[in-house]
């Protein structure tokens, strides 16, 4: 699968953009698929979000590339779920024969899809700003220029993503009942 176009329709030269498009390729896939819930849907995201940067790159300053990006990315991933509307099926715990082949890693498996789960139930803008926080540890007032909003707005969603994430019952199951409150402020 290609990634990034190498080279703009009548020139040999790209500006790094296919430079900066393989480096930041595994990153951007790991915050879209906290933000889509699916790895596949996450490189659909990916791609054509490097899409519509490439058509715009040479216009984008350098020191404001992350954020340009990461902006594309959630704008990108909330039209998406806008024109979808329809709720993922996410499996709450992989079938029984996978989950015995890695039993090794079975808890961080269970773990890790009952997170994603739990994710997936919150509204769109309340995961984006959990994704942006927690998984790629912006500061409040970056996520606020990111979502285009107020950081009292990032503080709110950040607040109820947190309060939801707490009492989200695929986290807080007996074998882990202590998991969602290890995230703090």
């Amino acid at each position: 699968m290609a990634h990034a176009p190498a080279s703009h329709a009548g020139g040999d030269s790209d500006d790094g953009f296919a430079e900066f498009a393989v480096a930041a390729w595994p990153r951007l896939v790991r915050t879209a698929q906290l933000l889509t819930g699916d790895f596949h849907e996450a490189e659909d995201l990916v791609q054509t979000t490097l899409a519509k940067v490439y058509g715009r790159w040479r216009r984008v300053p350098r020191e404001e590339i992350d954020l340009y990006v990461r902006r594309a990315l959630v704008n990108n991933n909330l039209s998406r779920l806008r024109r979808k509307r329809v709720a993922h099926l996410l499996t709450p715990v992989l079938p029984e024969p996978l989950r015995h082949a890695y039993a090794g890693h079975a808890d961080a498996v269970e773990q890790r899809t009952a997170l994603m789960g739990a994710l997936a139930d919150l509204p769109a803008r309340q995961r984006a700003v959990m994704v942006l926080r927690y998984w790629e540890d912006l500061s409040e007032q970056e996520i606020a220029t990111v979502l285009d909003c107020s950081i009292g707005t990032v503080k709110t969603h950040a607040r109820r993503g947190l309060a939801a994430l707490r009492n989200h019952p695929g986290l807080t199951t007996p074998t882990n009942p202590t998991a969602p409150t290890g995230v703090r402020r």
